[in-house]
C-alpha cells in the first residue's frame, strides 16, 4: 500500500468496517453534495461509492464562507444500518463559529439517506459512539467563542475541549453532558473518536491544528465519562518533529481492526513539494492508512515511532492511474465532479446529452450561486481540457476552464467579449489577496467562431493555460492554488480543483456549453 491511499482534497477520514467492507468518509467543506464516502474490500483500492448529502433536507451551505460547510463526518454502522454525524459550519472568521451538528442514516452506503436530525451547536466534529449496552453517545468539541483562559483548560484558546452527552434517537440529547477531555498542551484539540477493546474506552482525538504541528492523540479510560489517562508517547502519529518525512500535518483519524484483528488507523496528511518546511501542499490534506499494533494495553505505529510510513507492506499494491475523459453523452454529473453550496444545481448546469451546459449566475467570488464544476487535482503534475461552444454577448458573460481553491485564490482561462477585439480569450487570476478581491487580467486574445479547446499544464507550482494549442499568457503561481497559498494554512482547509465556470454578471443567465472534459496526471510521486 502506498499513503496517501485517497488523493487530492479528503480530509478527516472516518473509517468504519461492516463485515469485509471498508468505508472511509471524508469532509467536503463548500462542496457539493456533502461528504466523500469511499469503498474497499482490501484498505489499497478505494472507490467513491456515495455523496451521501445531496438534498435541501439535508444540507444548504448558499450563503457559507469558504472553507466552511461539511467539517469532519463520522461514519458508523449499527442496528441493521449506517449513522452519518456531520457539521455545516456557518461562519470562519472571529469569535464565533454557529456549527451546527446532524445524523443522517441509511440502510446501504449509496441509498437514499435520511432527512437530517438536529443535534447541537456546542462545537464541531462531532462523533456518533455505539456502545455494547445499546446506548449512543454523541461527542464533539467545544468550542468556547470568549477566548483564551476562559474555559475548562485556562492554557488553551477556544477549543474548550472534549464533551460527551447520550443521544437517543426518537428523544435526542438526554442526560448530564460530561467534560471527558481537556487536551494536552498541544491544545486545538477536535476530532473525537471513541471505541472499545478489553475492557477500555479508547478515546482519539486530534490537536496541534491542521498544518505542520498536527497530531493525533490518543487516551483510554475504564469508564465512558473519564478520567482518561494519556497515551505514553502522548501522540499516536504526528509529523511536527520530522521535517523531512514526505507525509507532514499528520493527523485526524480513527481506528479500524480487521475480521481478523489486524489493527490499522487513518489519519489525514499534506505532502508538501520539496522546499523548505512550510512550502504548499498542492494537493490539499489526503487521506492516509497505518498498520498498528497493541502493546501493554496501548496501540503504537508497526513501523515504530509516530511518523507513519508511506509505503506499508504486507498489502497488495495500488491499481495504476488511468487518464480520465469526460464525453458529456449522459444524462448525470459523472462521479468525480462538484459544485459549489447549492443543492439546487439544476439552477447552475444540465446534461443535455450532448453536453454539460452551464447556466452563467454569480460572480467568481459569490458564496451563494456560482456556475462552477471542477473535480479534485490529485497529482503534482498535471493536464486537464475541455471542448467548449460559447459565443459571449458582452465583457459581463465568460466561460472557460479554471484552477480553483477559493473565491480568492483562482486563476481562470474566460471565453468573453471585448470590445477592442471582439470574441476573445484572456486569463483572469486573484492571488489570495484577502480581505479584498483584487483580480489581475491578461491580455485579450482574439478566437474564431466555433468551439474552442482549453487547456491547462501544471507542473508543481508552475502552470499555463492554452487555447486550441496556442499558449495564453504567462507562466502563473498554481502555489496560490492551495492551503497555504494567499492567506495561510490556518484559515484554508480545502484543495485545488480544475474544472468549468461560466458567469453572467448581468443576471439574464446566458449559458455555455462543455462538450468533453480531459484529466491526466504524471505519475505519482511520494
Amino acid at each position: 500500500m502506498h499513503n496517501p491511499v485517497l488523493r487530492g482534497f479528503n480530509p478527516d477520514p472516518s473509517i468504519c468496517r461492516v463485515g469485509a467492507d471498508y468505508y472511509i468518509a471524508t469532509s467536503t467543506f463548500e462542496w457539493y453534495p456533502g461528504v466523500q464516502i469511499h469503498h474497499s474490500t482490501d484498505l489499497v483500492n478505494w472507490r467513491l461509492v456515495s455523496r451521501p448529502l445531496r438534498r435541501a433536507d439535508q444540507l444548504d451551505m448558499r450563503g457559507n464562507p469558504d472553507s466552511c460547510g461539511v467539517w469532519a463526518p463520522c461514519l458508523s454502522w449499527a442496528d441493521g444500518k449506517f449513522w452519518l454525524v456531520y457539521t455545516d459550519v456557518k461562519r470562519l472568521d472571529g469569535a464565533f463559529k454557529d456549527a451546527h451538528n446532524y445524523i443522517v442514516t441509511c440502510a446501504t452506503i449509496d441509498g437514499d439517506w435520511s432527512e437530517r436530525t438536529y443535534v447541537n451547536s456546542s462545537g464541531f466534529d462531532p462523533s456518533l459512539f455505539h456502545d455494547d449496552d445499546g446506548r449512543k453517545w454523541v461527542l464533539n468539541m467545544r468550542w468556547n467563542h470568549r477566548g483564551p483562559g476562559s474555559g475548562t483548560n485556562p492554557a488553551h484558546d477556544s477549543f474548550d475541549g472534549i464533551e460527551l452527552q447520550e443521544w437517543h434517537p426518537d428523544r435526542g440529547l438526554t442526560g448530564p453532558v460530561f467534560d471527558i477531555f481537556a487536551g494536552t498542551g498541544l491544545g486545538l484539540t477536535e476530532a473525537p473518536h471513541l471505541f472499545r477493546r478489553d475492557g477500555w474506552y479508547y478515546l482519539t482525538t486530534a490537536e496541534g491544528g491542521t498544518g505542520y504541528d498536527h497530531a493525533v492523540t490518543m487516551a483510554r479510560s475504564r469508564h465512558i465519562a473519564g478520567p482518561y489517562e494519556l497515551h505514553p508517547d502522548r501522540h499516536l502519529l504526528t509529523a511536527r518533529f520530522d521535517a523531512d518525512a514526505p507525509l507532514q500535518r499528520v493527523g485526524h483519524g480513527q481506528y479500524v481492526d480487521t475480521p481478523t484483528g489486524e489493527a490499522f488507523h487513518t489519519f489525514l496528511c499534506g505532502r508538501p513539494l520539496p522546499g523548505p518546511r512550510g512550502a504548499f501542499c498542492a494537493l490539499g490534506r489526503e487521506t492516509g492508512i497505518a498498520r498498528c499494533i497493541w502493546r501493554d494495553g496501548w496501540l503504537y505505529l508497526e513501523s515504530g515511532g509516530q511518523v507513519p510510513p508511506v509505503d506499508v507492506p504486507g498489502l497488495r499494491l495500488r491499481k495504476a492511474d488511468r487518464p480520465i475523459e469526460r464525453v458529456f453523452t449522459m444524462d448525470t454529473l459523472p462521479d468525480e465532479f462538484q459544485w459549489l453550496r447549492t443543492p439546487f444545481p439544476e439552477r447552475l448546469f444540465t446534461m443535455t446529452g450532448a453536453a454539460l451546459r452551464l447556466t452563467g449566475r454569480e460572480s467568481l467570488g459569490s458564496w451563494f450561486e456560482q456556475a462552477l464544476v471542477a473535480r479534485r487535482q490529485e497529482h503534482h503534475a498535471y493536464k486537464a481540457e475541455t471542448d467548449v461552444l460559447a459565443d459571449p454577448p458582452g465583457w459581463q458573460q465568460a466561460a472557460g476552464l479554471i484552477t480553483y481553491y477559493n473565491r480568492h485564490k483562482f486563476h481562470a482561462c474566460l471565453i468573453t467579449r471585448e470590445l477592442s477585439v471582439g470574441r476573445c480569450v484572456r486569463v483572469v487570476s486573484c492571488l489570495g489577496d484577502w480581505p479584498g478581491e483584487a483580480l489581475t487580467f491578461g491580455a485579450p486574445v482574439a478566437i474564431p467562431q466555433g468551439p474552442v479547446r482549453l487547456a491547462v499544464e501544471v507542473d508543481g507550482a508552475e502552470q499555463r493555460f492554452f487555447a486550441n494549442a496556442k499558449v495564453v499568457g504567462p507562466v502563473l503561481d498554481a502555489s496560490v492554488i492551495s492551503d497555504e497559498g494567499g492567506r495561510g494554512e490556518h484559515a484554508s482547509f480545502t484543495g485545488a480543483f480544475v474544472g468549468m465556470v461560466a458567469h453572467d454578471l448581468t443576471g439574464q443567465g446566458w449559458s455555455a456549453d462543455f462538450t468533453r472534459f480531459a484529466y491526466a496526471g504524471a505519475v505519482q510521486s511520494a
